[in-house]
C-alpha cells in the first residue's frame, strides 16, 4: 500500500514473501530515488517504485524460487522489468 499525505492511495499487487530479506528495502529505496531523480513527484515515484520492485521480485521468485531469495536477485531481475509492463 502506498499512501500520500494528501490522502491518495495505491494498492500494489506485485511482489512475493521471499522479498522480505536483508537489503530488499534498500533496493526499493534506490528505485524510488531513481524515479524522483527523473522528475516524478513523491507519490508517483513510490507507486512506480513499489510496482517495479515487486515485478522484479516476482521474476526472481519464478527463476530462483522464494526460499533463499536475496536482494541481489531482485536487482538482477530489474533488467527487462520496465519493458514487460
Amino acid at each position: 500500500m502506498v499512501a500520500s499525505s494528501k490522502g491518495k492511495t495505491c494498492v500494489n499487487t506485485t511482489g512475493k514473501p521471499g522479498m522480505a530479506t536483508a537489503g530488499s528495502g534498500d533496493v526499493l529505496t534506490g528505485i524510488i530515488a531513481a524515479f524522483l531523480g527523473q522528475g516524478l513527484d513523491a507519490f508517483e515515484a513510490a507507486t512506480f517504485g513499489a510496482y517495479y520492485h515487486g515485478r522484479a521480485g516476482d521474476r526472481a521468485a519464478k527463476a530462483r524460487g522464494k526460499p533463499g531469495m536475496i536482494a541481489q536477485d531482485i536487482i538482477e531481475h530489474l533488467k527487462g522489468t520496465y519493458a514487460r509492463r
